[in-house]
């Protein structure tokens, strides 16, 4: 074998090598998100994106959602974890009420 055939394996190799390191980079995407987030599911995010190696990538998208999905501050969905949007929502509508109601007495 002459030099360039040398070369071409040296690169094919390579190119193996370093998809194989891309994969598994790109698997341990969610964990180092959930890791970043403080997410209380980190080990079982990470043990997920190995199994999704296994899997053909089947449940790499929903460990992304899982990581990305909690707040440290917030925790998940974004809300805060001592008030809701529900009790605003109530408060609102009985002002909402209350004032409907003086305008109809107002009118009698």
């Amino acid at each position: 074998m002459d030099f360039l055939s040398y070369f071409a394996l040296a690169i094919l190799f390579f190119v193996i090598l370093t998809l194989a390191y891309g994969m598994i980079a790109i698997h341990d995407i969610p964990y180092h998100i959930a890791k970043a987030r403080d997410h209380p599911h980190q080990d079982a995010i990470h043990a997920g994106g190995w199994i999704s190696l296994f899997t053909l990538h089947a449940i790499w998208p929903f460990l992304w959602i899982w990581a990305t999905a909690y707040h440290p501050v917030h925790g998940y969905a974004g809300k805060p974890r001592g008030s809701t949007d529900e009790a605003k929502l109530g408060e609102s509508n009985e002002t909402e009420a209350n004032g409907a109601k003086s305008v109809y007495r107002r009118s009698d």
